[in-house]
């Protein structure tokens, strides 16, 4: 069965497209059928595997329905990925018919067999396309830097969740929050730690063991459409997700 995995966090900067560029690229390269779908109109999916967001048909077209989802992948040395780019932005006033909760997952119902895996990047924002990454996921992965305000951005996505649960989709699960831009040697990301595991156990969830420590190839890789799996695979947070790769196909 397809395993369907949305990145979340209406905080900006907490890496969810660094993360799912490597979620795809270490997925498709033990042998997986791997599919992004970028869901934010910043469109840095794409780009950050090297595709030109600006030309050709993107998850826009598809939800408007002029083209099926089909026709909207791009082929990349690491996986197929939907891009997006800025038209999407209009998303919340244009896609007010009912159902629109079900966009997403209509239009990915025809080639979902097709993929081992989907990776879907949210938006920084809890707007009508998070709600339908979530309506159409399995799982959530909550990636955050241990940093103070960070909690609150995990803590507001409490309700839209359960919301989602409740009325679309109740076999939704969190996999667990994912600590980035780690340095254990900081007093306050201990304190900030011990917070998160709080809130996780809210959540149902609870904090990978897998941190992603800091590394400047995590800022130069999209330069190069790679993920930083690829092009740099000494760096720390490569090493780091290629255990964190190992650690959620240990959970699903």
């Amino acid at each position: 069965m397809t395993k369907i995995i949305s990145i979340t966090n209406q905080k900006g900067g907490v890496g969810k497209t660094t993360t799912c560029c490597a979620l795809i690229s270490g997925l498709s390269s033990m042998g997986n059928k791997v599919l992004g779908v970028d869901l934010d109109p910043q469109g840095n999916l794409g780009f950050s595997l090297g595709i030109d967001i600006e030309n050709g048909l993107t998850i826009y077209d598809i939800l408007k329905g002029d083209v099926n989802a089909g026709e909207a992948i791009r082929h990349t040395d690491y996986g197929d990925v939907i891009p997006s780019n800025i038209l999407l932005s209009s998303a919340e006033l244009e896609f007010n018919r009912s159902g629109r909760e079900f966009m997403l997952q209509n239009a990915l119902e025809p080639i979902k067999g097709d993929y081992d895996y989907i990776i879907i990047d949210t938006p920084p924002a809890l707007n009508i396309l998070t709600v339908n990454a979530y309506v159409t996921s399995n799982s959530l992965i909550i990636p955050m830097v241990p940093e103070v305000l960070s909690l609150l951005g995990i803590s507001q996505l409490k309700d839209t969740i359960q919301i989602v649960r409740k009325f679309y989709n109740r076999d939704l699960k969190i996999l667990g929050v994912l600590l980035v831009k780690y340095n254990k040697q900081l007093n306050l990301v201990k304190e900030v730690e011990d917070l998160t595991a709080a809130i996780a156990e809210q959540l149902e969830t609870s904090i990978f063991d897998t941190k992603i420590r800091n590394s400047i190839a995590v800022a130069e890789a999209p330069a190069h459409g790679q993920s930083v799996l690829t092009y740099a695979p000494k760096a720390n947070a490569a090493i780091d997700f290629s255990g964190l790769i190992k650690e959620i196909c240990a959970k699903l």
